[in-house]
Order: structure tokens, then C-alpha cells, then sequence
């Protein structure tokens, strides 16, 4: 016999639906923190790259030189020596006891002011007759032989030239830095000069720019990256060049500072001398080079 279902019972038959979860609290990075944490990491990704591999072989280079010269009957000092007998002149670049007793630091930057002069000067009058030069097939097929001749002059054959000259040792070595270093500079500024695009001279016809008008804004920065490959190339030989020079010409300079030392048997010195001139002309070209990445926009060679 079959009984009336009472609307409670159906009710309470149907399965209930399960309750719905409470929403998860999720905690996330603003989207600027990732991306600064992203740059981040990426710098210094990009500085172990440039600066682990130099260190390692500079390390290897030292163990090794360790090694070598520690053995009996060596003539050079090893590293933990040059360290222990050159203390001062690592730590304190920069002390004066005297006037020819002063720290590598002063001498450097006494070099440093004679390079400036040279090089600024040969800069100037380099571009300068570089961009006369390159204008001129005639000029650039008389000329090239002739710079091509003077430029592989050693810095110590002007030497007594400039002595001869000048009858003083300063100006003598801001000559001999000037004249070693204004060829390359003459030459990759006439090349640059030759080879601005046929199309750049036909819009400034078209412009009607006057002469000072293309200079500026054709020839320059359309011959900047080679400009800027011959001014590299004459920092690196001014620094060369005020070395030798005053090697000779004597001073307070680091040049001076390698020669004295070796007179007085102090091999140690020399060595840490050579480690200031290698840094700081590493350093000079690094500037220039940064120089030329931002006038020509990283066309120039870096």
C-alpha cells in the first residue's frame, strides 16, 4: 500500500550542494617590483660577466708568477714581495714627504696634465686638418703617404728634436705627445670626411646649407665614429709617449718615477708603476670610448 510523500520528506531526499570554498588570499609581487627585481639580477648578471673572467686570470697570472719567481736564482720579484716592499706606494697613492717624495698618485696626475695639453692640442688641430684634408682626393692621395711615414716615428726619436727646439722639458713632452698622437686622428677624420654618403651632400645642396651649416650637421656626425676610432687610438699613444718621454726628460712624472726606480734597484716600484700606467690607460681609453658611444649612439667601435 502505498503512502502519501509529505512535501518534508522530498525536501530532505535532495542532496544539499557543498558550500563553496572560501576565495584563497593570493599574495603577489607588484608588477614594478618585478620588474626592478628583474633588472636587477640581469645587472648583475651582466657585471659578473665583465668583471669574474678578468679577475680569474688575473689570479691565474699571479699564481703562476708566484710560482716562477720564488724558485732559486730568480731575477724578478714574486707578488708577495712587491706587496711587502711597495706597501706604501699601493695603499697611499697620494702622500708628499718632499718634492721628488711623493705618492704614484701625484705623479700620474702630474702626467696626466702633460697629456692633456698634448693630446687636447693635437685633437683640436687633427680634426681640423683631417676634415680640410678629406674634402680633397688630391690632398688625400699627396698627404696619406706622408702621415703614414711620420706616424710610425717612435715617441723617443722626436725627443731630442723637440729639446733642440723648445729648450725645456715641459714643453718638449707636451710636443712629443702632440706629434705622436695627431696622425692617427688626421687620418681616420680625412677617411671619415671621404666617405659621408653621396645622398648627405645632395640634401645639403638641396637644403642650400652654407659651409659651416654642412660641416655641422653633415660632416661631423656623419664621420664621427671614425673621428672617434683615431682619437682613441692617439689617447692610448699620448700615454705611451709621456712615459718615454719623460723617461728623459725627467720631472715628477710616473715616466721619471720608472727610470729613478730603476737606478735605484727598487724592481718592486717598477712594477707597481707599470700596474698605475696599464690601469689608468685602460681608463683613458674607456673614457673616450664612452664619450664616443653617446655622440654617435653606439656606432662608433667600443
Amino acid at each position: 500500500m502505498n503512502m502519501p510523500v509529505t512535501k518534508s520528506e522530498v525536501t530532505a531526499s535532495i542532496p544539499s550542494a557543498p558550500a563553496a570554498p572560501a576565495a584563497a588570499k593570493v599574495l603577489a609581487l607588484p608588477l614594478k617590483q618585478k620588474a626592478m627585481n628583474t633588472r636587477f639580477v640581469s645587472t648583475l648578471g651582466k657585471i659578473a660577466a665583465a668583471v669574474l673572467p678578468p679577475l680569474i686570470m688575473i689570479a691565474l697570472l699571479m699564481i703562476v708568477w708566484q710560482v716562477l719567481c720564488m724558485r732559486p736564482g730568480a731575477t724578478l720579484p714574486p707578488p708577495t714581495k712587491i706587496w711587502k716592499e711597495a706597501y706604501d706606494l699601493i695603499v697611499d697613492p697620494f702622500f708628499r714627504n718632499g718634492p721628488q717624495d711623493i705618492g704614484l698618485g701625484w705623479r700620474v696626475l702630474t702626467s696626466l696634465q702633460r697629456v692633456a695639453m698634448g693630446y687636447g692640442l693635437a685633437a683640436v688641430i687633427g680634426i681640423a686638418l683631417g676634415t680640410l684634408i678629406g674634402q680633397s682626393v688630391w690632398a688625400m692621395r699627396g698627404l696619406d703617404p706622408v702621415f703614414q711615414v711620420l706616424r710610425t716615428i717612435s715617441p723617443l726619436a722626436w725627443l731630442p728634436i723637440s729639446l733642440a727646439a723648445f729648450r725645456d722639458s715641459q714643453p718638449s713632452a707636451i710636443f712629443v705627445i702632440f706629434i705622436t698622437s695627431i696622425w692617427p686622428i688626421i687620418i681616420n677624420t680625412a677617411v671619415g670626411i671621404r666617405n659621408i654618403p653621396q645622398d648627405y651632400r645632395n640634401v645639403a645642396a638641396v637644403l642650400r646649407l652654407n659651409p659651416f651649416e654642412f660641416f655641422v650637421k653633415i660632416m661631423i656626425p656623419s664621420a664621427a665614429p671614425y673621428i672617434f676610432t683615431g682619437l682613441r687610438i692617439g689617447i692610448g699613444l699620448s700615454w705611451l709617449a709621456i712615459v718615454a718621454a719623460e723617461m728623459l726628460t725627467g720631472g715628477v712624472g710616473i715616466g721619471f718615477f720608472i727610470w729613478d726606480a730603476w737606478n735605484s734597484s727598487r724592481l718592486p716600484d717598477i712594477f707597481v708603476a707599470l700596474a698605475y700606467i696599464g690601469i689608468v690607460g685602460f681608463l683613458l681609453d674607456r673614457m673616450v670610448a664612452g664619450v664616443a658611444s653617446i655622440v654617435t649612439r653606439g656606432t662608433a667601435a667600443s
